[in-house]
């Protein structure tokens, strides 16, 4: 039996909210996910995931959930809120490691208010592959610790963060965005670009290489880092410790 579901997607910024609609199982669960990922990957605030109007086929679906939940505490740091399951979904979801890391509201209006009372500064620009574009991001981490009072990551942060831009400059050529987000206890800087070649990749090579001790330095500045796919690109994102 082929079985479907719906998922209807509403920007209310700054939150984003997916209303699912039909049968949540094996089958369907794929779907599911890509339109999480499809709307971390927008870098929304928060999001809210409408379950409502599912019917949960074989509760191991749900882990769907936790495991969207766990990819964005990396990357975007967008906190995911779940909404309005029925009285056995909810039961599931306690049986199941997603409520231990997705939050459950009775209602989307509670989900809502408690995704947008959880949303992280954030800091956000576009940068076209110019020369001037590694100073610009300079610039914005030192706007951005300013603002968020935390001057004693500026140094790090904007080095970290001019590497990845200079990558993006110097080996895809794309234009790219730029975003920096305060989720205590970290720091996180990301550079989006259009080219799917994974930054990985490029510090496995010679150190030596041009490239090379900047990704070393981004390792040995950040508490963690990586390079996800993204549409047709992707983002390379690290997290500076920020106690």
């Amino acid at each position: 039996m082929v079985t479907r579901i719906r998922c209807e997607v509403r920007d209310e910024s700054p939150v984003t909210v997916v209303r699912l609609a039909g049968a949540l199982d094996l089958h369907t669960m794929r779907a599911v996910h890509e339109v999480l990922d499809r709307c971390l990957a927008a870098q929304p605030d928060a999001l809210v995931v409408d379950l409502e109007e599912i019917e949960v086929g074989e509760p191991l679906a749900l882990s769907v959930f936790a495991a969207a939940a766990r990819r964005a505490a990396d990357w975007p740091a967008v906190p995911m809120v779940l909404a309005a399951p029925c009285a056995e979904t909810a039961a599931w979801l306690n049986e199941t490691t997603a409520c231990r890391v997705v939050p459950v509201r009775r209602d989307c209006a509670e989900a809502t208010a408690l995704a947008g009372a959880s949303a992280a500064p954030r800091l956000r620009v576009r940068l076209e592959p110019v020369a001037g574009a590694c100073r610009r991001a300079r610039e914005l981490v030192t706007e951005a610790c300013g603002k968020w009072n935390v001057p004693e990551l500026a140094g790090p942060a904007s080095l970290v963060l001019s590497e990845l831009v200079g990558n993006v400059v110097r080996h895809a050529g794309t234009p790219m965005q730029v975003t920096l987000t305060l989720r205590r206890p970290y720091l996180r800087v990301a550079v989006m670009d259009g080219s799917p070649a994974d930054a990985r990749a490029a510090s496995s090579r010679d150190p030596r290489a041009e490239g090379g001790r900047g990704l070393m330095l981004v390792r040995e500045l950040t508490q963690r880092w990586g390079s996800t796919p993204v549409g047709a690109g992707k983002v390379v994102w690290a997290m500076l410790p920020a106690n």
